[in-house]
């Protein structure tokens, strides 16, 4: 069954930065679209990014643009979120995710949590 492991999270300051990576378990894993999100209890989940697998284009939320940037190795089947000029408000746990075309969300990671200390 695939798998989405994400890695990278931790603590980090304000104003610095952390990479999330999220690998798929399975070489032949070819979705259309991988993601971002994340989640703060309480609230609810919150969209961070995609970028679509074939085409390397990409969107942002409001509230990461200009800080965050999403990347993808399809050779590794990883995606990555780089995360720059980190604040408080950006702590949560960060969920990757895929889907495929004319799919809605359907693979998700187990979470990895982001705290950023003020």
């Amino acid at each position: 069954q695939l798998q989405l492991v994400e890695s990278g999270g931790g603590l980090a300051q304000a104003g610095g930065s952390l990479r999330l990576s999220c690998t798929a378990s399975e070489r032949t894993f070819s979705p259309y679209v991988m993601g971002w999100f994340r989640q703060v209890p309480g609230q609810v989940r919150e969209f961070i990014s995609d970028i679509n697998w074939e085409t390397g284009s990409t969107r942002y939320g409001n509230s990461v643009k200009g800080r965050f940037t999403i990347s993808r190795d399809s050779a590794k089947n990883t995606v990555y979120l780089q995360m720059n000029s980190l604040k408080p408000e950006d702590t949560a746990v960060y969920l990757c995710a895929g889907r495929l075309r004319l799919r809605t969300y359907e693979y998700w990671g187990q979470g990895i949590q982001v705290t950023v200390s003020s």
